[in-house]
């Protein structure tokens, strides 16, 4: 497609220019910087989409079920199962304060998008230099990644579980019961395809249908639940000392799960005119997701301990929880289906830290390539043995990677940059985000140490039985950020005096 044909393609219809934006993006992988019908185009510039307000539609609610539906997924069950091991009344306080903390900085990343336009890995260009944003693309690559195959794991056992009961095929863990788990892999891999087929048109459909099916799915879930046990009796339940979580680890664990949507805020606030769709509703939809079905995989999971006699945190996972509770193969249908609600939302935001990467690499083959990708790992816990074991490491490395990212990005734009990017500069060689050779060192450095921080101190008991190390970590690379990147922006004055 030429450029005088797509400039026409765009400017001809201003009512539909942000469809046809996104339609042009993942169809011909051309990104482009919109600015009143022109598209900008430089040799010397790498093109950079910015969605311009006049052509955002994204609504209150599409944004609300958008960020409600990301957490109303089987992760967020299993982290409020796992979250068990703290006993209900400090599970709950880790969940609230911990979520609340981390969905601050999703309206801060969110308020950036819809200042810019841009995504967020186009975003980090700023702070971690043209070149340098490749860094927080692989981070949001590998973690989504990561929680594609977390939520298809779970959808797979409720596949093998319907086979189980179905055709008799044998469960995870018995002889041949890989079989089943393996096809379940395959036919969510397949799903996840056709989920993402359209963009993030088709992200919007899926969520609004997802969030009528599970909240249909967890009123039932409660009410099985409640049949079993009462609410006084789960609020009473003490964990075996064995199996006891330190409240420092919870907090870790639960910041891990929600810094994850952090990354892909601004993927959807810069389709958004309204600023406070761009702050606030992604905070509560985000926020009231998490809690809600993070606290009913807390109650199932306990209901289960007090029924059987018997803790295990190994069934914390939605599909076994739905096995022991009886509710059939309805239950598993829906757990598939909600599985791509949040998956959906992964696949799109990896898709896109990979087109960041590979800028000639169209979205729609990026998201074949992360689906792949996601498929792969999804075997890991298979041959670990554990997938509650592969899911803590795996939220180890969310947290060590994702605090000092989003420190160093949110650091840059509100107290560097005071709340304002060129957004013309982006993408431009030599330009104001270049740095050094298209790196900003500086940023790497506290990346670093931040990690370093982040693996010598978050199983120290002055952390893991505390505060955790996550939030603190996250404010020190902060400040480090800040003071090094004033000293260089004041040598850096001295010299162009």
């Amino acid at each position: 497609m030429r450029l005088q044909k797509t400039t026409e393609l765009i400017s001809s219809d201003p009512q539909s220019t942000t469809q046809r934006l996104d339609s042009l993006e993942f169809f011909t992988g051309l990104k482009v910087i919109y600015l009143g019908g022109t598209i900008v185009e430089d040799k010397q510039h790498t093109p950079i989409l910015s969605i311009p307000m006049k052509s955002r539609r994204t609504t209150r609610w599409d944004m609300f079920a958008t960020w409600v539906g990301a957490n109303a997924n089987n992760g967020t069950w299993f982290v409020g199962g796992v979250l068990a091991a703290c006993g209900f009344a400090v599970a709950m306080k880790v969940l609230v304060l911990s979520s609340a903390l981390s969905y601050v900085f999703l309206s801060l990343i969110g308020y950036i998008g819809y200042k810019t336009g841009v995504s967020t890995m186009a975003i980090s260009r700023a702070s971690f230099g043209e070149r340098g944003s490749y860094l927080p693309s692989l981070v949001n690559i590998t973690q989504f990644i990561g929680w594609t195959a977390v939520n298809t794991f779970i959808a797979a056992q409720s596949v093998s579980l319907i086979f189980h009961q179905l055709l008799h095929w044998p469960l995870w863990g018995q002889p041949g019961g890989d079989r089943g788990l393996v096809v379940g892999i395959l036919i969510m891999s397949v799903l996840h395809i056709l989920s993402v087929s359209s963009g993030s048109r088709s992200v919007q459909l899926i969520e609004r249908i997802g969030i009528v099916l599970v909240f249909i799915f967890v009123l039932w879930e409660s009410v099985a639940v409640f049949k079993t046990v009462s609410m006084d009796q789960i609020i009473g339940w003490h964990v075996p000392a064995k199996a006891r979580m330190a409240t420092g680890a919870a907090i870790d664990y639960v910041a891990a799960f929600n810094l994850a949507w952090v990354t892909a805020g601004a993927d959807f606030t810069r389709f958004t005119s309204i600023k406070n769709n761009a702050i606030h509703t992604p905070f509560w939809g985000a926020l009231i997701g998490v809690v809600w079905f993070a606290f009913i995989g807390l109650i199932s999971t306990i209901s289960i301990a007090i029924s059987s006699g018997v803790y295990n945190a190994n069934n914390s996972d939605p599909s076994t929880i739905a096995s022991k509770l009886g509710l059939g193969v309805v239950a598993f249908l829906v757990i598939i289906l909600t599985s791509m609600t949040a998956n959906a939302v992964n696949l799109l935001a990896a898709g896109s830290a990979l087109s960041n990467i590979f800028i000639r690499l169209r979205l729609k083959y990026s998201l074949w390539i992360v689906v792949l990708l996601a498929t792969i790992v999804t075997f890991i816990p298979m041959f670990v043995g554990s997938f509650l074991d592969t899911f803590e490491s795996f939220l180890d490395y969310v947290g060590m990677v994702l605090g000092p990212t989003i420190a160093i990005i949110c650091t840059d734009f509100y107290i560097r940059a005071h709340r304002h990017y060129e957004v013309k500069q982006l993408g431009l060689i030599n330009g104001k985000y270049w740095y050094h050779h298209g790196f900003n060192w500086i940023a790497y450095l506290v990346f670093a140490l931040g990690v370093a921080f982040f693996i010598a101190v978050h199983q120290m008991p002055l952390f893991a039985n505390t505060v955790g190390a996550t939030f603190v970590d996250m404010v020190l690379s902060g400040l480090l950020y800040y003071i090094l990147m004033a000293i260089y922006d004041r040598k850096g004055a001295r010299h162009a005096n």
